[in-house]
């Protein structure tokens, strides 16, 4: 992989992508202890719809990190469970969590800093 790897190579920006949408790392972590069906995920998740809900189960069954199954019993009945590709998107999910939490108090730190008012400034706060 060269340096420029990531303005370069798609399959980079593919990952970006992947991890960049607001609900998808949030979807694969919330099914990293099994199979769920959408009402068990939408409680565990909170605050999404279930309108998002379904379209981010479709977008990452789509890539491959998830498989949906229907009860042959009660074709209602449908669970959500992370394939082996989704697994290997857990320790990367993990890794930015992990700099969130040591670094996000910078962050919003940075993010006040930027929206005080400057009386120098043309431009109004945030």
């Amino acid at each position: 992989m060269t340096t420029d790897a990531f303005l370069a190579d798609c399959r980079a920006r593919l990952a970006f992508d992947l991890l960049s949408h607001t609900w998808n790392a949030v979807v694969l972590w919330a099914l990293r202890d099994g199979p769920r069906r959408p009402v068990e995920l939408r409680e565990r998740i909170g605050g999404i719809s279930s309108k998002v809900l379904t379209e981010t189960l479709r977008r990452l069954q789509f890539n491959g990190l998830v498989d949906r199954r229907a009860d042959p019993d009660a074709p209602s009945r449908v669970e959500y469970r992370l394939t082996a590709l989704g697994r290997t998107l857990l320790a990367p999910i993990d890794a930015v969590g992990a700099w969130a939490f040591e670094h996000g108090d910078e962050v919003v730190a940075a993010q006040e800093a930027a929206c005080a008012p400057d009386p120098q400034s043309p431009r109004p706060p945030c």
